[in-house]
């Protein structure tokens, strides 16, 4: 029987290591982690779907480990250490029965059942962000703090098959700074959106002669931390580290539109596959479900940690899910017990009075006062 945890639609890693699954629908979220084995260097740093179907998921921690959760069982079931390197994880992902971990400090790894077939490389220090290509699962980019877009095939990992120039100078003929914070590649072409931490948002073409952004526009004042392509591609929703977040379309580089309702930095942000919604989540503790056409928040749900990353799910019509029948059942025989275990409380009847405690007559005592005088008459 699987669990009620595949009904989730939204997974949430926390600072204090917690995975907490959210069903939007019932608006219920279940955290996956018991209260005694909370600790802050466990704290979850990085995560991505361990299968197509998304009934695996793998959670990068600080402490090195990386965990795999079974969303059909509810539970996990491995562990594995994955030391070399200094600082957390800045990317996750899968590749042929194998995962591969990124570290702040450029170690790029490829782990494998056995250790002698790992493969690594270095792809230089401050690295703030690693993803991989859906279309070319063996390709990865990499981007970070004075460490430019790279992008690298792990079938050859000596040298990167792209790597991107800076822009030029500004209009003091100084160096503009560098500080890759997210990216993400384009489907169906070999374009790649990066977001900045001088808020900038630019698109890099890797099949064009120029190693320069192809588009360069700025949004706001702040940082921007996390970025996701809408489901037609053609914009991108980025988070900045004041809470704020906003659609740049992609093909003329201009703002379309803001989405609000934020009070602290963005961490995660991550669009549906194919319908109008994106998720995010942040240092404010909830999780936000915004309709992208609209700007409308949709669902807003307080999860008591400050949160790091998110999963949405790729599910289709979710809304219109109904929970198994056992499912269902299990958390009727739930309530049902915790009712049973509170104990009946006796309330006793007070009598009514015709005059308050102040003294001051109530109304009924009034009429009945006057009825017996005009009984009596003059």
């Amino acid at each position: 029987m699987a669990s009620p945890a595949r009904w989730n639609h939204v997974w949430v890693g926390s600072e204090t290591g917690i995975l907490k699954g959210v069903n939007l629908r019932r608006r219920q979220a279940t955290n996956y982690v018991a209260a005694s084995a909370l600790s802050r260097e466990e704290g979850v740093c990085a995560m991505c779907w361990g299968d197509p179907s998304e009934s695996e998921i793998l959670i990068g921690c600080l402490d090195r480990s990386v965990k795999l959760f079974s969303t059909e069982k509810g539970k996990f079931t491995e562990s594995r250490q994955c030391l070399g390197g200094e600082g957390a994880f800045c990317g996750l992902a899968v590749h042929d029965n194998s995962f591969i971990t990124c570290v702040e400090s450029g170690l790029l790894k490829v782990w494998r059942d056995a250790s002698s077939e790992n493969v690594e490389t270095q792809v230089g220090a401050g690295v703030c962000r690693m993803r991989q290509n859906p279309v070319h699962p063996q390709r990865v980019g990499t981007g970070g703090k004075e460490n430019a877009l790279k992008v690298w095939d792990l079938q050859r990992p000596e040298e990167p098959i792209f790597r991107a120039k800076n822009v030029r100078n500004d209009w003091l003929s100084l160096r503009v700074p560098v500080w890759e914070r997210d990216l993400q590649f384009l489907p169906g072409s070999e374009k790649i959106v990066t977001c900045t931490g001088h808020h900038q948002v630019r698109l890099y073409d890797p099949s064009s002669p120029q190693r320069r952004p192809v588009l360069e526009t700025t949004y706001g004042e702040y940082p921007l931390t996390a970025l996701s392509l809408t489901p037609g591609a053609d914009s991108v929703v980025v988070g900045s580290s004041r809470g704020e977040m906003a659609v740049i379309d992609l093909r003329q580089g201009r703002l379309v539109k803001c989405l609000k309702g934020f009070a602290g930095s963005v961490r995660s942000v991550q669009c549906h596959s194919t319908l109008p919604l994106v998720a995010s989540c942040g240092l404010d503790r909830f999780l936000r479900v915004h309709n992208i056409e609209d700007k409308h928040l949709k669902h807003k749900v307080y999860l008591k940690s400050r949160l790091n990353c998110l999963l949405l799910t790729s599910r289709e019509r979710w809304e219109d899910e109904e929970p198994e029948p056992a499912a269902a059942e299990a958390n009727v025989k739930e309530e049902d017990e915790l009712w049973d275990c509170m104990k009946a409380v006796a309330t006793k009847t007070v009598p009514k009075r015709s005059a308050d405690p102040g003294g001051q007559e109530t109304q009924q005592g009034k009429r009945s006062k006057k009825q017996k005088r005009q009984s009596v008459g003059p």
